[in-house]
């Protein structure tokens, strides 16, 4: 009933209730039953820590990977206008979890990439209603994305940049909720730190004014209402920006100032690696000289 490598132990298995199966093997199977599908994808994303090879089990059993997409998109017709209920989007979160889980895994990593499969969360994204079903699926959609960008690899970059990555995340640094903007500007944070998506984001102004104008908004909502962790990522970005000579020049004129005072001194009390980072930035731009219009962006 499954086509899976040898490894597998339920590779010949021929029906779902085989005795010989583990927990695991039996609810991956469960997910192409319509009629067990909702409980095996509550009882897995649940205990998906600590099922052991969860993600090489999703990702080669026949069918499951085509059950899992059926549910996201089933929901699909009520994006817009936003008319999902809470157990409709608690649903399709669990079918996402376990894509995170694929994403997560060394071994179906790549294949996850090179499937495309990110591309079908994207209209989760799209979404502005702040109710809490919409809220939930944006940040376990972003959640799926951040597990592909936590490990460095170059190829992931170059996918997600021909993608429409990078505004989604911009809507949700402006309009989430504080945890999905912490996740989103996280994705933001390693597409920067990697050299071909610095480039992207600094090769015309309008890209670098985008992100340097939503940067800017966050930060002068943090001193409302503060927080670290959020504030540590947005640091890292603009860190990251002054290794490129145009934005770090730019930067000189549009750094909010609440990042070169005392605000934020002890909301970053407790983390010296951030305070360090912010250090650094202003350094940066304040060493930082300009060497002709070749430097400055055309705005």
């Amino acid at each position: 009933m499954a086509n899976l490598p040898p490894s597998f132990p339920f590779s010949n298995a021929s029906s779902s209730n085989d005795p010989k199966l583990s927990a695991a093997e039996q609810l991956v199977l469960d997910i192409c039953d319509p009629e067990l599908r909702e409980n095996a994808l509550h009882e897995l994303s649940k205990k998906r820590e600590i099922f052991h090879d969860l993600a090489p089990l999703l990702w080669h059993s026949v069918s499951t990977v085509s059950a899992l997409l059926q549910e996201i998109t089933s929901v699909y017709y009520f994006l817009s206008p936003p008319t999902m209920t809470a157990a409709q989007s608690n649903r399709v979160c669990n079918a996402l979890a376990l894509f995170q889980c694929v994403a997560s895994h060394p071994e179906t990593r790549m294949p996850f990439l090179r499937a495309q499969m990110p591309l079908y969360l994207y209209a989760f994204l799209n979404t502005s209603s702040k109710s809490r079903p919409f809220e939930y699926l944006r940040l376990t959609s972003l959640g799926v994305i951040g597990a592909l960008v936590k490990v460095d690899d170059a190829e992931v970059i170059k996918f997600l940049l021909k993608t429409e990555i990078i505004p989604l995340c911009l809507r949700t640094m402006e309009s989430g909720s504080e945890l999905s903007k912490t996740v989103a500007t996280f994705i933001v944070q390693k597409i920067l730190l990697d050299h071909d998506g610095l480039e992207y984001m600094c090769v015309t102004a309008d890209r670098f004014y985008a992100l340097g104008r939503v940067l800017g908004n966050m930060v002068s909502s943090l001193a409302e209402a503060p927080s670290p962790r959020l504030l540590k990522h947005i640091v890292r970005c603009y860190l990251r920006l002054t290794d490129n000579t145009r934005a770090c020049i730019a930067l000189k004129d549009c750094l909010p100032d609440l990042l070169s005072n005392t605000t934020f001194n002890s909301c970053l009390y407790d983390d010296p690696s951030a305070m360090q980072w912010l250090q650094q930035l202003l350094h940066n731009i304040r060493v930082r000289q300009p060497h002709g219009l070749e430097n400055m962006f055309v705005v």
